[in-house]
């Protein structure tokens, strides 16, 4: 049984069709990604997931419970939560103010430390930095901080939107390390990433989508050795 099942969920922004009956599947330990130009439905098929929209059709069965239609604060509280494109960081508030943001929905106050320590042993520039106000940190700290905002969390499943957006190679590299990192300590991902070979080397399983329908999926090595992936997203 998948952790995360997506079945043909139908999204719309008014009048236009932006996901048309979309199936994904995640399962527990797993690192799925889904590849695809802009405007492919990738990033749309995360929010509908995490509460951002709502699905007209279909359902999302999170650990055997439909998420259709939860508040997204709802969705974080079962374990499923997002890191969004572009970071969203608080930018006035300190490092440390926004890792903690991370932990809002919890009340364990010795087990907040022992994630906050664990993030930071993740993420030692940011321990470094953790009086300096967030907008200051380069981009590449910035997209630490949203990731480790969200593992304060203790999610089950991260949502990952572009993380590598926008990033210099060596720290796009960094970024895909920590990701099988994440899925080392249990926590299942769902990653969205135009870098295609990236995202194929890094994951078990992946969807192809065009125009808001998933085209093509497969095991992630099944789908670097496939010609029309080759030819569309691997240059």
């Amino acid at each position: 049984m998948a952790l995360l099942e997506i079945n043909n969920i139908h999204v719309f922004y008014g009048q236009i069709h932006a996901l048309r009956g979309v199936s994904v599947e995640v399962s527990d330990n797993q690192i799925v990604t889904l590849i695809g130009a802009n405007g492919a439905g990738k990033s749309t098929t995360l929010n509908a997931i995490s509460g951002i929209l709502g699905a007209t059709e279909g359902t999302v069965v999170f650990a055997d419970e439909q998420i259709n239609d939860v508040p997204p604060h709802h969705v974080v509280a079962k374990g499923v939560v997002q890191v969004p494109e572009g970071r969203r960081i608080f930018g006035r508030l300190s490092v440390l103010e926004n890792l903690r943001m991370g932990a809002f929905l919890r009340n364990d106050k010795a087990g907040i430390k022992r994630t906050e320590d664990s993030v930071l042993e993740m993420f030692p520039v940011l321990q470094e930095r953790l009086s300096q106000v967030a907008g200051t940190l380069s981009g590449g700290e910035q997209q630490m901080l949203a990731i480790g905002r969200a593992l304060m969390s203790e999610p089950r499943m991260l949502l990952l939107d572009e993380p590598s957006m926008g990033l210099a190679p060596m720290l796009v590299q960094q970024i895909f390390e920590t990701v099988k990192k994440i899925r080392e300590q249990g926590v299942a991902v769902l990653l969205v990433e135009q870098n295609a070979f990236m995202a194929l080397q890094v994951a078990d399983y992946g969807y192809v989508m065009e125009t808001g329908e998933v085209v093509l999926q497969g095991d992630a090595d099944e789908l670097l050795a496939d010609d029309k992936v080759k030819e569309a997203y691997l240059g």
